[in-house]
């Protein structure tokens, strides 16, 4: 059993940046691959980022790519997400998960641990 613990959410202008955090509990962190996704009002939770076990690949929605970087420190037990040049779109509720399969994922029903969730508002 995985818990996950977002924090790092908020408010935001356009064109700035924020850092999220996920704290993971459990001593098999390191052997899974992490995901980060994002819900908007009224939209489907969707793909935002991911990483393998060892930090070693990523993956991007285009939406983010360019922008967002996941890494993760599996010492800490904790992946992140840097968030730079942010736009008024990138406003959702955003999650942490963590998938046992060793393979990188970008569907919600991959995952097998959620976070709570964490609120970032983007303003123009």
């Amino acid at each position: 059993q995985v818990q996950l613990v977002e924090s790092g959410g908020g408010p935001a202008q356009t064109g700035g940046s924020l850092r999220l955090s996920c704290a993971a509990s459990g001593r098999t962190f390191s052997s899974y691959v992490m995901g980060w996704f994002r819900q908007a009002p009224g939209k489907e939770r969707e793909f935002v980022a991911a990483i393998s076990w060892s930090g070693g690949s990523t993956y991007y929605a285009d939406s983010v790519k360019g922008r967002f970087t996941i890494s993760r420190d599996n010492a800490k037990n904790t992946v992140y997400l840097q968030m730079n040049s942010l736009k008024p779109e990138d406003t959702a509720v955003y999650y942490c998960a963590a998938r046992k399969l060793g393979i990188i994922g970008t569907i919600t029903k991959g995952y097998d641990y959620w976070g709570q969730g964490t609120q970032v508002t983007v303003s123009s």
